[in-house]
């Protein structure tokens, strides 16, 4: 018999009292809980052995059982087994990466600090040196930081669990869409890549606070890649 997942978390959030130093949500006694749900002691551990694989669940001996929010591995998981299985296309992960990355810079403009455009553009900085340099892992890593800082800014929990969950399936591809890219476009002495100086119409855009203007320097951004990568 299927369990309503759903229900069973809103009945143990109901019973679940906050910890005075922590705050964390303790759960009842497994005999109060087997009397309080009216299931078998048995069916009972079976669903919360489910709700701990899932993250919804913290057992520690001898402590207690806490409810809470899964983390961002709850997503990475759903997502890497939708992509195994053939549930989710290489296209579709890119395009809601895209979407969701291209909101994310309009709201950017609208909540970052002055600290946070410096952040993004020591990061593009960082991003352009190490290209010029041949540090192409360096550059890679600058350029993951600059759109997670973005998320960052934002500060919207839904956005960052989605965008941790996606970059975890894409962190490959993106690997070898860059090498891609700079394999098309060599550099020479004096010279910068457009994959690296792309980001800094995003900056800009996030420093004047032009929501739009950050949506379109994004949506460039990710146009760009695509002609030099011909990936969609």
């Amino acid at each position: 018999m299927g369990v309503d997942l759903s229900f069973l978390v809103r009945s143990l959030a109901e019973q679940a009292t906050p910890e005075p130093e922590t705050g964390r949500l303790r759960l009842p006694t497994e005999r109060e809980l087997v009397t309080s749900l009216e299931v078998s002691r048995g069916t009972l551990r079976e669903q919360l052995s489910m709700l701990e694989m899932l993250g919804f669940l913290d057992r520690t001996q001898g402590r207690g059982s806490y409810l809470g929010a899964p983390d961002a591995t709850f997503f990475q998981l759903y997502f890497d087994l939708s992509s195994q299985l053939g549930h989710l296309s290489g296209n579709q992960f890119r395009s809601a990466r895209e979407m969701l990355e291209i909101s994310v810079a309009e709201a950017s403009a609208r909540l970052a600090t002055a600290d946070d455009v410096d952040d993004l553009r020591g990061l593009v900085d960082d991003m352009v040196r190490a290209s010029s340099e041949g540090d192409d892992d360096r550059a890679l890593e600058a350029d993951l930081e600059f759109h997670r800082r973005l998320f960052h800014i934002v500060d919207n929990p839904i956005f960052s669990l989605l965008h941790d969950g996606l970059s975890h399936v894409l962190r490959t591809e993106v690997i070898d869409r860059r090498r891609a890219a700079v394999e098309r476009e060599p550099l020479t002495e004096g010279k910068t890549r457009v994959i690296d100086t792309v980001h800094y119409g995003i900056v800009e855009a996030v420093g004047e606070r032009d929501g739009e203007g950050a949506r379109t320097a994004m949506r460039r951004h990710f146009d760009v890649w695509a002609s030099l990568t011909g990936t969609g």
